[in-house]
């Protein structure tokens, strides 16, 4: 590879201007958003540009990689988008998709060593892949924890709708190749099933002739909150505890999230409105007056849902400490399961990252523990200087 090759790092570089019409981007816009003008010379292989931004630690050959590249990673975009049945789609979308991959190539050029043998995109396959997959993860109405359960997932819901078997015998073959569990496997299966229905971040509408009219259908009125809501809490108890609140406790937590409890509407996050503004409503009322009612709203919404056995409450409330060096190294926390019962007795050894269960609240049992863990996760992951006096979390059963 010699100098020749490439420009000189000093030379002025023009990115390519798009011209929006009509305030939107064109598919050959998001196609062509990483080309240079002037272009950057084509070496025989643009892999040298990767090697030459990571010996001189110049991203400057990263953008001329990204312009000769850009053509390939459309194709790579394409054809992930017509594997998932897009046959249409827009430019914005498209690009979002695109610049996922961009920001996974540019992870993995941080921990790429040329003296290896390995070609930049070798390297880097595996993760565009799991990038594109990534961006159709937080599209789906589905909520997932993590890519690989969304991974796991796909898998078992392909296998569903192609292999013309039972749902039995679905989990299994799954449980037998991929060696889960059949409880496990079950699971997932559940889990795909919940995603089924589909709501897109992006839609268009079709004219009689089938082209896209452009309309953005995103914030359609049939919207039903039952396929919007997390995964596993039933809509049907939620809307029950609903209805048990008072107009006022109804009215902030609808107001403050934008969603209509009625007809199922869910209006953009931006028209939320303010707690100056609902204090406005509530005539008489002051912003932090606002908020506190709102938060009392939630924590009954919640106290309806534990008691209806949808969701599991864990109490945690302080009852000594010890410091050293000004941050604290040890704390002890009773707790209580589902707001009932006696509670029970753990010591967190931040200094460590363990804990110690000097007693199990009345509803913990001895061989989950489910609320014991919850509580010690929720605390190791907070900072030393706010752990709380007193605490509440909730999860799913």
């Amino acid at each position: 590879m010699t100098e020749e090759r490439f420009w000189d790092t000093e030379n002025e570089i023009t990115a390519a201007k798009y011209t929006l019409r009509d305030g939107a981007m064109n598919m050959r816009d998001a196609s062509r958003i990483f080309r240079l003008d002037p272009a950057p010379p084509k070496p025989e292989n643009i892999n040298d540009y990767i090697v030459r931004a990571v010996q001189v630690n110049d991203m400057t050959y990263f953008l001329y990689f990204l312009h000769h590249y850009e053509p390939r990673l459309n194709r790579k975009v394409y054809r992930f988008f017509l594997n998932e049945g897009f046959f249409q789609y827009d430019p914005v979308r498209f690009l979002d998709y695109k610049l996922s991959c961009v920001l996974a190539l540019l992870e993995c050029l941080q921990n790429y060593d040329p003296s290896k043998g390995a070609e930049f995109l070798t390297f880097a396959h595996h993760f565009i892949d799991n990038a594109l997959l990534d961006c159709r993860r937080y599209e789906e109405a589905g909520s997932f924890r993590s890519l690989d359960e969304y991974k796991v997932t796909r898998g078992i819901a392909w296998l569903r709708n192609n292999s013309g078997k039972t749902d039995k015998e679905v989990v299994a073959q799954y449980a037998a190749e991929q060696n889960y569990s059949e409880e496990t496997a079950r699971e997932y299966l559940k889990l795909a099933g919940l995603n089924r229905s589909r709501v897109p971040f992006y839609a268009t509408v079709q004219d009689e002739d089938d082209e896209e009219t452009g309309e953005d259908v995103t914030s359609d009125d049939s919207w039903n909150y039952a396929d919007i809501l997390w995964n596993g809490v039933r809509a049907e108890a939620v809307q029950a505890a609903f209805d048990k609140l008072g107009y006022r406790e109804q009215t902030l937590l609808e107001k403050r999230n934008a969603v209509c409890m009625t007809c199922g509407r869910v209006g953009a996050w931006n028209d939320c409105p303010t707690f100056e503004e609902l204090a406005v409503m509530f005539e008489g009322s002051s912003a932090s007056g606002a908020e506190r009612a709102y938060r009392k709203a939630v924590d009954k919404l919640a106290a309806l849902l534990v008691a209806d056995s949808v969701l599991c409450s864990v109490r945690l409330k302080q009852k000594s400490k010890t410091k050293r060096k000004k941050e604290i190294a040890t704390a002890v926390y009773e707790y209580q399961a589902d707001r009932d019962g006696e509670w029970g007795e753990i010591v967190i050894d931040f200094e460590t990252g363990t804990a110690e269960i000097h007693r199990l609240a009345e509803w913990d049992t001895t061989k989950t523990q489910a609320y014991t863990k919850k509580a010690i996760a929720h605390l190791l992951r907070l900072p030393n200087e706010k752990l709380p006096k007193q605490d509440e979390i909730f999860f799913e059963r």
